[in-house]
Order: C-alpha cells, then structure tokens, then sequence
C-alpha cells in the first residue's frame, strides 16, 4: 500500500519530486530558486509529510516491538499511537518555532530552520520505504542486516540535518554549538521520550 502511495505520489508531482531530489542530493539547501519552488507547491509538500509520519511512525513501531519496548500488544494500535505521537511533535515544534521566530524578530532564521527540518523528514520517509517492507517481510540475517542498515541511514540523515540546520542558523543568529547542542536535546529527542514515556503511563492506567 504504502508503495503504491509513493508511486501516486510521484506521478501526480512529478516535477516536485524532482526539484526536491535535485535539493537535497545536487545542490545545497541555500539554493534560493529551488526552496522557493518548492515552497509554492503546498499540497505535495503537505502529502509527503504525512507520508513520513505514516513511514517514520512504523518504523518506530517495528522498533519497539523488536526491542520489546512496545507499551501495547496489538500492532496497529501501537503503530497508530506512534503516528499521532509523532505528529503532535512536530506540530508542537512547528508552532513553537513560529511562534519564537515571531517574538525574537527573526522569522527568516525559523523559516529557513522548518524548511530543512521538513524537507530531510520527506528524504527519511521516502528512503526509509524498503528498509520497512524488509522489516515487515523478512526474517533471521536479512531481518538484522535490513534493521542495522536501517538505523546507519537515519542516524546518517539526522546528523545531516543537524549540520545543515546549524550551517543556516549560525549565518543568521550568532549562536554557540553547546546551545544548540543543548537546543538539540530539549527539542528534537527529549519529544520523541515524552511521547514514548506518555504511551506507557496511559497503557500502564487502562491495563
């Protein structure tokens, strides 16, 4: 299902998919056609990111279940709370981001921090594709070797975006690595750990 999306997807954005793809793998994310370009096109770029909660949600969930970290049994019902709690996080940040970016007169920073945020979130969710159907499919070696290629790629994309996120910030608002080291933790992974810590509180009540 979630290939035949992708592929719908692609055809019905056949040029978005490919400025997208041209952004992030090409050229830099300061090209300022390309990212206007993309940023006029609202309805693929609201699609993909639904796209990657559905993916990056269930990947999540075949972590869990792999670690036995999973606070409830049935799948899909985890995997929808994972969804959701990934979304609500990114809404959160989203906001929280505008809102600061509006209150310290620097909208251009927080725009240009959301614009990559969001466009390495699309690249996740779509390279993450295969890796899912192995996980899903698959058993003994390849499982393994699936999961453990897996987590190389997101941790590669995560870092790249942080150094990109930086790279953009530092050229806009004097800031100190250790602050936005620290900005890191309190944002992007101390969410992800509320979230999974509120799923265990809330089945640890209804059990």
């Amino acid at each position: 299902f979630l290939l035949l999306v992708f592929a719908l997807l692609r055809q019905l954005f056949p040029k978005y998919f490919s400025d997208l793809f041209r952004l992030f793998f090409r050229t830099t994310l300061k090209q300022r056609q390309i990212r206007d370009q993309l940023m006029q096109t609202p309805l693929p770029s609201l699609l993909l990111n639904g796209f990657f909660v559905v993916n990056a949600g269930l990947y999540i969930t075949f972590l869990l279940q792999h670690f036995k970290l999973n606070p409830v049994d049935n799948f899909w019902l985890l995997f929808l709370y994972c969804s959701l709690g990934l979304s609500a996080a990114y809404l959160v940040k989203f906001i929280g981001l505008k809102v600061s970016g509006w209150l310290f007169s620097m909208g251009e920073a927080a725009d240009s921090y959301i614009f990559i945020v969001f466009i390495v979130n699309k690249m996740i969710g779509i390279l993450i594709l295969p890796f899912l159907i192995l996980l899903a499919f698959s058993a003994g070696n390849v499982y393994n070797v699936s999961l453990t290629i897996s987590w190389c790629l997101v941790a590669g994309l995560f870092a790249y975006r942080f150094i990109l996120t930086y790279v953009a910030i530092r050229n806009q608002v004097k800031v100190n690595p250790f602050h936005f080291f620290l900005y890191l933790l309190a944002f992007e992974i101390a969410p992800l750990l509320l979230v999974y810590k509120g799923l265990l509180l809330f089945f640890g009540r209804t059990a």
